[in-house]
């Protein structure tokens, strides 16, 4: 267990105490025991790559790390998993659409074809891994599978599903009968007549009911070969596949947006008990929407931001997992520009601290006064907020030095923020404008006078075209703030 965690003194009890989670499953903030002793198995639903992930995604990924984290500080050993998926996801999630990768091949200008499915995939999976490696994600505790690797084991799946009578075949592929399994819907409690009713939109004349969900795809040009002809796992199968083969038949926890419970999941939960009789997750944990501007994220109305438009201006990466944070997972967060620079601001400020904390007493004091509220924080269904407003206030506090920086360190263990972070550090380097070579003094005097005219269209090229060169640009009151670039 990492050493903050321990309230210094034999005399009281130095457990933690125990996690609580909201479980989607019963509704309630359970406490969380796993099904075996310290280990726990945990899969989080990724991405479908076949474009660049915008920042509501990533809203998924730091949930999972952060969950990660604090399940390791609790002294849980951790088997993660994030699914790549790199085919089957059609744009609708109840089974109707283009598939998501072939409308990415289509856009892109690549013949149909698995292969080049595959390269799309690998091409928009290392984007992602870019982005959320800037978002301080740990991928070395994370399994990364393809769907595509796991084409046999999906087939087993499906075929075990029919052998059992949840499974039927039509001319368009092959379905799970939901009639078949009675308690269909009890993750989040969903009304099925009225998912009914949204299913019927677009009436599935193969299907022998509404809410009846794909689990192989027929297709005449493309696919993989099976029992019942060429074509595809459906997407529901594949998380469901990878997760027996990969952590087991029952796991522990399970985390997805809230967009997932009532079609995704729901499958997920049907297709495995069918085929167990066994319970499949103790606990689902799901995360609200992201919005910007309060509007939905949409390529539609233009109103997408990705990561590299947050580094693109010159703001840290890590502030985003910061703002992510600064919201409870349950609720929705509305992103806007001013947002982000103030969480930017505060970020650095917490940053700077912690390295002016190690400069002046080099090891950090866990207080008990301030590690027991934390960890209450923490343990009470993830409520980040107020973890790190109980830092904040700390640093305010008549604490000793060593004590505050205690407290950012337990922070930045717990949230991943990369205080310690060597490379981060060097950018929080401020460096003098007579320090910086002639050409980056030259654009940053052209950028000046754009500004004080209003230009910022100018201002934006010129951040750019420093930043080219190596430096990033903040804007503060008290003018420019030059740092290098990584």
């Amino acid at each position: 267990m990492l050493a903050f965690l321990r309230r210094p003194s034999a005399s009281h009890d130095t457990s933690p105490p125990p996690l609580r989670f909201h479980n989607t499953l019963s509704g309630k903030v359970e406490v969380f025991t796993p099904l075996s002793a310290r280990v726990v198995k945990m899969y989080n639903c990724g991405p479908t790559v076949y474009g660049v992930q915008h920042i509501g995604n990533m809203r998924a990924a730091v949930f999972g790390d952060v969950v990660r984290r604090v399940l390791t500080a609790w002294e849980y050993n951790v088997q993660q998993v994030i699914n790549i998926t790199d085919f089957g996801h059609l744009s609708s999630d109840a089974d109707e659409g283009e598939d998501k990768m072939t409308m990415g091949l289509k856009r892109d200008g690549m013949e149909l074809t698995l292969a080049n499915m595959r390269v799309l995939a690998e091409r928009y999976t290392e984007e992602y891994f870019a982005d959320i490696d800037m978002l301080g994600v740990d991928r070395t505790k994370i399994q990364f599978p393809r769907a595509s690797d796991y084409i046999a084991e999906q087939i087993s799946l499906i075929k075990t599903l029919e052998e059992k009578g949840y499974a039927y075949k039509t001319d368009h592929g092959v379905y799970y009968d939901v009639s078949r399994f009675p308690t269909y819907g009890k993750l989040g409690n969903i009304n099925l007549s009225g998912l009914r009713e949204g299913v019927r939109v677009q009436e599935n004349a193969h299907k022998h009911g509404p809410l009846d969900f794909i689990l192989w795809k027929s297709d005449k040009k493309l696919g993989w070969d099976s029992p019942w002809g060429l074509g595809f796992p459906g997407w529901h199968i594949e998380c469901t596949a990878m997760i027996f083969k990969l952590l087991g038949k029952q796991i522990d926890i399970h985390t997805g947006g809230i967009e997932h419970i009532p079609v995704h999941h729901n499958n997920e939960i049907a297709q495995a008990e069918a085929a167990t009789g066994k319970p499949f997750v103790k606990q689902w944990l799901h995360y609200d929407h992201i919005t910007i501007e309060g509007k939905k994220i949409s390529k539609s109305l233009g109103n997408t931001v990705y990561v590299h438009n947050i580094a693109d201006r010159g703001l840290a990466p890590l502030a985003l997992r910061y703002w992510f944070l600064t919201a409870h997972y349950r609720s929705s967060a509305n992103f806007t520009w001013d947002a982000i620079e103030a969480a930017d601001t505060a970020y650095n400020r917490l940053n700077r601290l912690y390295l002016e904390y190690k400069v002046r007493v080099g090891a950090p004091t866990h207080a008990p006064s301030f590690v027991r509220p934390f960890q209450e924080a923490v343990a009470d269904d993830l409520d980040t907020p107020r973890a790190i407003a109980l830092v904040w206030d700390y640093c305010k506090s008549d604490a000793s030095v060593e004590e505050k920086f205690g407290a950012l360190d337990m922070l930045d263990k717990t949230f991943g923020l990369g205080f310690s972070n060597e490379q981060v550090a060097a950018k929080l380097t401020v460096i003098e404008e007579k320090d910086l070579p002639k050409d980056v003094q030259q654009l940053l005097k052209d950028r000046e006078t754009a500004r004080q005219s209003k230009d910022f269209a100018r201002a934006d090229e010129l951040r750019s075209d420093i930043a080219e060169l190596g430096f990033d640009v903040k804007d503060t009151a008290d003018g420019p703030r030059i740092t290098a670039r990584e």
